[in-house]
Formats: structure tokens, sequence, C-alpha cells
């Protein structure tokens, strides 16, 4: 017996039977008055439900019920009256009443409308919780900075809470970009609507178009029934275009339709949909360079661009370096059941003069990693991933530090390794010009890349 109902009802014989019928027949805890003033006395308890008599002694049952949903709009109450007239009904139901059961009252009928409310109640709370939940995932205090360049991000992000214009987030990938995204919407005006995410880069650009308007059954091969796109399913929301720059021109141009008119057609559909959401984007890409190149279109960028957020790269913020090893640290002990308690005083020197390419999802995936592979209670050198170590004040591409500052031997593997990625980065993934300044033939730096599963997507084949 745990869900609480109040019955309230000066008819003592009645309020009898009702405790009979909810507490002994249907086992609900109960607790039986016989005015509102006093149940409101002990509204504190936070009862799930409340059988209330309009006809009452003092405070009646409609300014009860009024002074109820002061208290919690959600809580039901199921009104009870000898005066079984339309007139009362609507009344009771006009001012939030659940349900309303005239006297003689059908115990049939009353169960599964208690049964009812307070599934309902469970179900609200259930959905409250899982907002409050979301919304401090997603608020300032959990996206850990301590950096000042983070800090020139939140100041932007807090000015555009309470408005709908257009953010561009940009930065490479890995910085954080959706968690930016995220916060924008659960601290906004929208934070109640759906949040809706859909990434350009991953979905082929065949199923592109149907994935973000949706189409109508029958309008190609393989469409069975009608699919609702994401734009609709976000409506009054917001929708979140990660990785903008990889869409396509003609989707270009049918976005920037519904940015400007608010409307569309399904694919293979004459119906115009309506859809008001707000949108957010991002990219690593340089969409200003696209625009000259004639990749993007101008007015589309300028419409997505109506307020930029730049997220800088790990390496330019090296005041977060620590303070994200040590989150997420924390955070793999709990997932992983382990109890490491940190790092080394060498580990935390060769994590912090890192470059960290990959950004913060490198560091997450490495620090998870480590907390796997360590033995003892604290991660050491051993423990970090090799191309990590082999940067141990040996290799160095910034002239930050000399090579073979210590009397290490580094294999001769890693050496080639770190060459390789450092020729693509310098050239902007240009193998041609990283082959000659390596003086090595293009099928060699192919076959190195495969072999050291360095990925293709740093690498540009002009």
């Amino acid at each position: 017996m745990e869900n609480l109902v109040f019955i309230v009802d000066d008819e003592i014989a009645l309020a009898k039977l009702l405790n009979h019928w909810v507490k002994e027949k249907w086992h609900y805890n109960t607790e039986v008055f016989q005015s509102g003033e006093d149940m409101l006395k002990r509204i504190n308890r936070k009862p799930d439900l409340i059988l209330l008599d309009i006809m009452l002694p003092g405070l009646d049952g409609i300014e009860t019920l009024k002074r109820v949903k002061q208290f919690d709009e959600n809580l039901p109450v199921i009104m009870l009256s000898a005066q079984g007239s339309v007139e009362v009904a609507v009344e009771a139901l006009r001012f939030g009443a659940f349900d309303y059961f005239p006297k003689p009252i059908e115990q049939q009928r009353l169960e599964p409308a208690i049964k009812n409310a307070i599934r309902s109640y469970q179900l609200t709370k259930e959905l409250e919780n899982l907002r409050e939940m979301v919304k401090s995932d997603y608020s300032f205090d959990h996206i850990i900075s301590a950096d000042s360049k983070m800090q020139d991000v939140f100041r932007f992000v807090t000015k555009v809470l309470n408005n709908d214009i257009s953010v561009l987030i940009y930065g490479e990938s890995g910085t954080g970009k959706e968690l930016i995204a995220r916060a924008v919407h659960f601290n906004g005006i929208r934070k109640n609507k759906p949040f809706v995410v859909v990434n350009c880069a991953s979905i082929p650009r065949e199923l592109l178009e149907s994935e973000l308007f949706g189409h109508e059954k029958g309008s190609f091969t393989g469409a069975y029934q009608r699919k609702l796109g994401k734009f609709e399913l976000a409506n009054e929301g917001t929708i979140f275009l990660d990785e903008i720059g990889d869409l396509e021109m003609s989707l270009q141009a049918k976005l920037l339709r519904v940015i400007q008119e608010k409307s569309f057609e399904r694919v293979g559909g004459n119906e115009t949909i309506k859809s008001e959401v707000r949108i957010i984007s991002a990219t690593n890409r340089d969409l200003k360079s696209a625009v000259e190149k004639k990749e993007f279109r101008e007015d589309l960028y300028y419409r997505l661009n109506s307020f930029p957020i730049y997220v800088p790269p790990l390496r330019q913020r090296r005041g977060d370096i620590l303070v994200l090893a040590n989150h997420f640290l924390d955070s793999f002990n709990k997932k992983l059941g382990k109890d490491i308690k940190g790092f080394s005083k060498k580990a935390l020197k060769l994590i912090y003069e890192y470059e960290w390419p990959g950004n913060v999802r490198e560091m997450e995936n490495t620090i998870e990693r480590c907390i796997i592979m360590a033995d003892g209670s604290i991660i050491d050198v051993n423990d970090l991933p090799v191309h990590i170590t082999a940067s141990e004040g040996e290799i160095s591409f910034d002239g930050s530090s000399r090579l073979f500052e210590e009397d290490v031997i580094i294999p001769f593997e890693n050496l080639k390794e770190e060459a390789i990625k450092h020729a693509l980065r310098i050239t902007k993934g240009n193998i041609v010009e990283a082959a000659k300044k390596l003086q090595l033939g293009r099928a060699t730096i192919y076959r190195l890349m495969e072999k050291y599963n360095i990925e293709s997507k740093m690498a540009v084949d002009n």
C-alpha cells in the first residue's frame, strides 16, 4: 500500500464506505477528512489522489479544488456530488478535476478511475523528473571546463537562451559542439519541447532528404509507409543539424525554404507541412571558404550564421586538459566499477603535453582505455596508448621540447607512425605533398596509413 488517497466528505457514512473500498478492497493508503480546510492542512504529505466532495461545510469543494491546484497543478482530484447536473460536472472539470462522479457512487466505475488517475499522475511526475535530469545533465555546471576560452563560450551561450536566433557552432571534431547545442536547448525557452539531432554526414545523401522532411508511401522504392521527417518531429522544439557543411546543394535550397517559409513538403507529397523550429547547426568545416568555392550557398550560410559560437580545440585550452582527465577518471571509475586513485606525475605530464587531435572525445576514450588497462591504483605511463608515450619528451613537432630529451629508446615503428600523422597535419591532408616532404611514394603512404590505422579523413588525395 504505497499510494496515498485523501478522502474528503462530511457525510460520515459515505466517507467510511469510500475508505473501506479504497483501503480494504483496493489496497491504497488513505486519510479521511470532513472538511476542505482540514485536508489542506495535511496536503504537504503529498497524496497521489484526492476524492473530494463538492458540498462541504465552510470551504466548498470547488474552492478547495482551486487551492489544491495551486499546490500541485498535476495532482488528480476526483469530484463527488449529490448534485448530478451537467453544469456542476463542467465547472469541476473546468477548474482541473480529473473526473466527476455523481452520488450514489458506482463502485465498479470508481476503482478504474482511481487507478487511471494515480497512474497518470505517476507518469507526469516521472516525465517531470526526466526533464529535470536532462536539464541538469546539460546545464553549464555539467560542461566541464576551467579554461577562460570556454568561459567565453558559456557567455555567448547565455545570450541566446531566451530567443530563437539561429546558432552556428563551429570547431574541430570532438570539441563538444553537440553538448553546447543541448545546453542551449535545455536551458532555453524551448526546453520542454523536442530536441532532434540529424548528422548530415552520417546519413547517405539519397536518404537524407527523407530523413529531414519525411516521405509519403510509395514515393520511392522501399517507401512502404508514410514517414515523418525530423523537421516535423521537432515542431515547436529545436533541430540540431550536425556537420551541416556536408549538406549537398539541392538540400541546401530546400533547407533555406524551410527557414524562410517555415514549411515544406514530404518527399513524393503535395501537402504543405508547417514546422516552427529553432535551428542550431554545427560544422568542423570553414563554411565561409566553402561559400567562396561555391560549395555552400551564401544565402543559407548567412541564415544559419546569425549567431556564431566557436568551440576551441583542446590544445588551445590546456587549462581544461587535467580537469577533464580527472573528470573522466571519476566517471569511468563508477561506470567500470574500478577504484583508480589518479595519475602518476609522468603520466600527467604526457597527458598535458599531448596535442589531442581528437579533442575531448579522444581524451574520453583514452581515459576509459587507461582505466581498463591499469593493474594498480594509479594510471602510469605504461597504461597510456603508444601514440601518447611516443611523444614523451622525444617526439615534438612544435618545437616545444627536444627530440630524445631523456635516455629512452623509442621503437622505430612509433617514429614512422608519428611522422606520417605529423606530415598529414602540416599539409592539411594532402597526401602528394606529405609524400614529397617525407621523400616517400604515394603508394607507401597509403600502405603505412592502413598499417597504422590512420583515419582517411585526415588525408585528401590531391
